[in-house]
């Protein structure tokens, strides 16, 4: 019994652990952003962006970026998403040190989709 606690509570410590992190590190803002025109940079593998994503959403992989990073425009805004936050984040410091000024976190796509909807309406 005492064992079936003690992991109850380890996973509900690295569930609220996760859910922090990824509130730390969602930019803010997002929805003026998506408003203004920004990218959607969705960086989940081509098998997961089928399986779903945002409508009109670009999909360069983590594994792609560093060789396809050129055909993106470091003068537009993009906000980076994949299935948890965790790639978005890698990708959003990758670009940036590349010489992109204008990209954010947009952490999970699921998330994210649900402020992309907002935004326009629907």
């Amino acid at each position: 019994m005492k064992t079936m606690f003690l992991s109850v509570g380890i996973v509900l410590l690295i569930y609220i652990a996760y859910r922090t992190y990824r509130f730390v590190k969602l930019d803010k803002g997002l929805e003026a952003k998506i408003a203004a025109g920004a990218v959607i940079l969705d960086v989940r593998t081509k098998s997961e962006f089928a399986t779903g994503h945002i409508a009109g959403a670009v999909n360069i992989s983590l594994g792609t970026i560093r060789e396809r990073y050129t055909m993106l425009d470091t003068g537009k805004t993009y906000i980076t998403c994949c299935s948890h936050g965790l790639r978005s984040v890698k990708v959003q410091q990758l670009l940036e040190a590349r010489g992109f000024r204008h990209v954010y976190n947009g952490g999970a796509w699921t998330d994210l989709e649900q402020v992309v909807l907002k935004v326009r309406g629907r």
